[in-house]
């Protein structure tokens, strides 16, 4: 007998494709590209209402920066969409890595 009934070895890591590992990548350098455009917009909206404020034939520029805060708000959903699956996915290739369950 080897052992008491019911009692299994713990289940052996599945092994990640090549395209989980790849898709992996392209998620999370996505998440990492919209959140630098996320940031270099917000920056350009504050540049744009200094602009804005110190001038009054420049008023334009204040609703240019409203346009950039609504692209904002529309793009951190997608960031989240994105970062979210992506570092998920990344973790768990490198899990696999650790453990030394590598496809050649």
């Amino acid at each position: 007998m080897p052992g008491p009934p019911g009692v299994y070895p713990p289940a052996r890591a599945r092994e990640l494709s090549g395209g989980y590992r790849r898709w992996a990548g392209i998620l999370l350098w996505l998440a990492i590209i919209i959140a630098v455009l996320v940031v270099v917009a917000f920056a350009v909206s504050l540049v744009l209402l200094v602009q804005a404020d110190a001038d009054s034939g420049k008023a334009a520029y204040g609703y240019l920066a409203i346009v950039l805060w609504v692209g904002i708000a529309v793009a951190l959903p997608v960031l989240l969409a994105v970062g979210i699956p992506g570092a998920v996915m990344t973790r768990r290739v490198r899990q696999q890595r650790r453990a030394g369950i590598e496809r050649p």
